[in-house]
């Protein structure tokens, strides 16, 4: 039986989730000339979680993020997609590919792109800095008819949950989410 990864998402203390994803970024994080070993990433996000005021480390992952985000927009750029159309977009409607191994390097740029900024906009979010909270909202609500949710979805709706202070039991916790992204500039 496979483990169920998206449960373990929804369960994980957010301070963990973080962390996992934080420990994501390590490379690219280092190209960015930020260091983060796992025992301080773990400190960061606890510290984030709980409110803490973001040190001189957690400032510098939050610039390399920014940094790292938008390289990867240009990258969607490239083909003339935001990141909403590129998660709409099928490899077969990109071009510049003719045989297999040009199509199989696009798609890992295009899905290491989307990858990189869904992930980012979420630990960007966490750390307090919202400005992809659209990409997050967009994210929570192109799977809210989906049977189960993805990974992606999972991590938008919490840290953006977490971020508003909105609670997850809250029967209109989209429209209030919604909103609360609405009054965020």
């Amino acid at each position: 039986m496979l483990p169920n990864r998206v449960g373990a998402y929804e369960q994980a203390p957010l301070d963990e989730l973080l962390a996992i994803l934080l420990r994501q970024f390590k490379r690219p994080l280092e190209s960015q000339g930020v260091t983060i070993p796992d025992a301080e990433a773990k400190a960061i996000t606890k510290a984030v979680v709980d409110r803490e005021p973001l040190g001189e480390k957690a400032q510098a992952v939050r610039a390399a993020l920014v940094e790292l985000v938008a390289e990867s927009e240009k990258v969607l750029t490239g083909w003339n997609l935001s990141f909403q159309q590129s998660l709409n977009t099928d490899m077969s409607d990109i071009p510049g590919w003719e045989t297999t191994a040009e199509f199989l390097e696009l798609a890992n740029e295009k899905a290491n792109a989307e990858l990189r900024i869904a992930t980012g906009s979420a630990l960007l979010a966490a750390f307090g800095d919202l400005r992809y909270k659209d990409y997050l909202l967009y994210i929570v609500e192109q799977s809210q008819n989906e049977p189960q949710p993805d990974l992606d979805q999972v991590i938008a709706q919490r840290v953006l949950l977490f971020a508003s202070g909105i609670t997850p039991d809250d029967p209109s916790w989209l429209k209030k989410l919604r909103e609360w992204v609405q009054t965020q500039g």
